[in-house]
């Protein structure tokens, strides 16, 4: 049997919402970790009492409950590996998985039982419904009537509310059912009640988040802020971490509180808790406990009389309270010498935080990311100037982060520090390439000046050499040599893909006399020519030539289509894309790598058809394009004759003569081509060579 067992995509029931995480056996117990929040539980091998293996809505699932009364409910199982399971947990636990069916009758009477922190209510001997203790926030009794109200989970879409129980009264004189009932919720429900002294309070401190003033009062189980409007009761369950950051002016100091679930105020939630110190400020403090107590509870880490510097004594007391580690920044230092870096999130200033295993921004709104969240990094342009730059952060849940208005020299240290810790950099192709960071922030940089396209630039320079021109043609050189076809010209050129020469020595022809050559035409400044989209000569698809392969996804979607129409009947084809790409989108990686090895072995498959295809290709053919020039070509030299015997002189002594073809030209000779057939005679004379007569004379 194998030392450890691991199962990816195993939810944990908390509140109502079920948690992704994975969940891994070994002989010293279970260890639970949370795929959004990064939390990790541990569950003693000693400390399991009871295993339950039953059917749930999500396959199959697991519920633990340990010798001090708690219930950890694990779903997501199939259910060949109930063996598995029960093997391992019989001999590495000593406790039996013992399965179990839930009553679905739905009947109203049954009986409560309570176990621990769980309330079953059982309907003979299988359970309908249990309801961990922990999760009640408030129990109120009637007259035979008890209602129970749930903490509420922001995540979940629906979240049970209350419930209410109906205690009948009973002949005997045993006390009240319905207190009876109570007491038993009230001994394990999560109800905050601020019993006793506090331990210590901390007067008027400046709180960022929630905005305010407040007394911190610190009480065994919980945290209690009072300001001069709203009160917040903070259990040290929900806290999830503890961050103490110094501010870049080295004066002042962060203390951060992660809170999971968070604290609400109406519709706001405060996922943390920012309080902000003055190193200066100093305080004596006593706890509210004799010595002994003190060094029973805490172990040493908190004396009754203790004195230093406010933020020092704050987080001391936390610490030791909730019995978490505190975060501070780790060996990150920017351009300044500050273990954070300036940006803009969101419209509003801060400061953002590398620290050995994540980023944190603070303050507004206040972001928190691991870095086995991340799935990418990419350094952007700044939108606003060259002198600075953004920071983006794309998650593994689709979330994207961009910190903005970084100056441009925090880059080679941000760089340097994201390239450690090995996370992926979508922009990283130019720096491998350059030669050390210094280069790299370099051509950085620089680039600007390199890339950057000034439209308006380049349409003033084309205006000016246009200007250039018309001023030479009108300066008294009549030589024909010097003159530019205007936009007319060069589109006919184009389209008839000829290069007709610009020099002429005609100035004594006939044609010359009686036509006085026109002045070339500038172009409006305000129209730009637009390339003309050359589709004539295209080559069709040939049908024997392999097809392209796949993506993951879209083999994927092929072979899930009839499934997805199947579970979703009468979709629409719009409606069935966009639910396949949430489907696509929530996979996770392993399932997403079956589907890429068969993306790259149709690659592979396709690469190497395309050499014997490409072996086995008949020679290319002539293009429509190459019989479409020849024969231009050919008309082209017959017009050139055509006008060489027009321009010839009385004496019919042979000169030879290049003309310019105008839109004029063109479309003379396209609308002669229909007489052509009855001027025989004359044309004939006019098409003959220079040549020809003069053999006649």
């Amino acid at each position: 049997m194998a030392d450890t067992l691991e199962f990816n995509d195993i939810y944990q029931e908390v509140k109502g919402f079920m948690n992704d995480g994975r969940l891994r056996l070994s002989k010293a117990g279970l260890m639970y970790k949370n795929n959004k929040t990064g939390k990790v539980e541990n569950i003693a091998a000693t400390d399991l009492s009871e295993g339950i293996w039953r059917r749930v809505a999500l396959g199959y699932g697991l519920r633990l409950s340990t010798r001090t009364g708690q219930v950890y409910k694990y779903d997501g199982f199939r259910e060949p590996e109930f063996e598995k399971l029960s093997e391992y947990i019989k001999t590495h636990f000593q406790v039996d998985l013992v399965e179990k069916d839930m009553c679905v009758k739905g009947w109203n009477w049954g009986s409560v039982r309570f176990g621990g922190q769980l309330l079953s209510f059982d309907i003979g001997e299988q359970p309908a419904f249990e309801l961990p203790l922990s999760n009640v926030s408030q129990c109120t009794t009637g007259k035979n009537e008890v209602t129970l109200e749930f903490h509420q989970n922001d995540d979940t879409e629906v979240g049970l509310m209350e419930i209410r129980f109906y205690v009948p009264p009973t002949q005997d004189d045993g006390g009240d059912p319905v207190e009876a009932f109570a007491q038993n919720v009230l001994s394990k429900a999560d109800v905050i009640q601020a019993t006793g002294d506090a331990v210590c309070i901390f007067r008027e401190l400046q709180c960022l988040t929630p905005r305010g003033r407040y007394d911190i009062r610190i009480y065994p189980t919980f945290l209690h802020l009072h300001g001069k409007t709203f009160d917040y009761k903070i259990p040290y369950t929900t806290v999830l971490r503890l961050f103490l950051l110094p501010h870049k002016d080295q004066r002042q100091m962060f203390f951060v509180i992660s809170l999971d679930p968070p604290i609400k105020q109406g519709q706001t939630r405060y996922h943390f808790l920012i309080l902000l110190f003055s190193k200066d400020e100093d305080i004596n403090l006593t706890l509210n406990m004799s010595e002994e107590e003190v060094e029973k509870r805490f172990e040493g880490k908190l004396k009754k009389n203790m004195s230093g510097c406010l933020y020092e004594m704050v987080s001391r007391v936390m610490k030791a309270l909730v019995n978490r580690k505190i975060t501070v920044p780790g060996n990150f230092q920017g351009n300044s010498g500050a273990q954070c870096i300036t940006c803009s999130y969101k419209a509003s200033s801060g400061l953002l935080y590398p620290l050995e295993r994540g980023f944190i921004y603070v303050h507004k709104p206040p972001v928190h990311v691991r870095f086995d969240e991340v799935q990418c990094v990419n350094f952007a342009r700044g939108t606003t100037t060259t002198r600075s730059f953004d920071f983006e952060i794309e998650t593994k849940q689709g979330l994207q982060y961009t910190f903005s208005s970084i100056e441009r020299e925090e880059y080679g240290k941000l760089f340097d520090f994201v390239n450690a810790k090995k996370l992926n950099i979508k922009n990283r192709g130019l720096k491998e390439k350059s030669q050390g960071m210094k280069q790299a922030y370099d051509d950085y940089a620089d680039s600007d000046d390199d890339q950057h396209h000034d439209a308006y630039l380049e349409r003033m320079k084309e205006e000016g050499k246009i200007r250039e021109n018309a001023d030479s043609d009108d300066s008294g050189d009549e030589s024909d040599e010097s003159f530019n076809p205007g936009e007319e010209e060069d589109e006919v050129a184009e389209e008839f893909d000829s290069n007709p020469s610009a020099s002429s020595s005609s100035a004594d022809s006939d044609e010359d006399k009686e036509k006085p050559a026109k002045k070339p035409k500038v172009p409006k400044p305000s129209k730009e020519k637009k390339p003309r989209k050359k589709t004539e000569g295209k080559k069709g698809k040939d049908p024997a030539a392999p097809k392209r392969p796949m993506s993951a996804y879209m083999l994927w979607l092929n072979a899930s289509r009839e499934k997805i129409k199947g579970d979703n009947p009468g979709i629409s084809i719009i409606d069935l894309s966009k639910k396949a790409g949430e489907i696509w989108k929530g996979m996770s990686k392993e399932k997403k790598e079956e589907w890429d090895r068969k993306a790259e072995e149709a690659k592979r498959d396709y690469e190497k058809a395309m050499k014997e295809y490409n072996k086995n290709a008949p020679p290319p053919e002539v293009s429509k394009k190459e019989k479409k020039s020849k024969g231009e070509k050919k008309t082209s030299e017959k017009t050139e004759k055509k006008k060489s015997g027009k321009a010839a002189s009385p004496s019919r002594t042979p000169v030879k003569t290049n003309t310019v073809k105008s839109k004029e030209f063109v479309s003379s000779d396209e609308s002669s081509s229909d007489e052509s057939t009855h001027k025989k005679g004359s044309d004939e004379e006019m098409a003959s060579s220079p040549q020809s007569s003069n053999d006649s004379d």
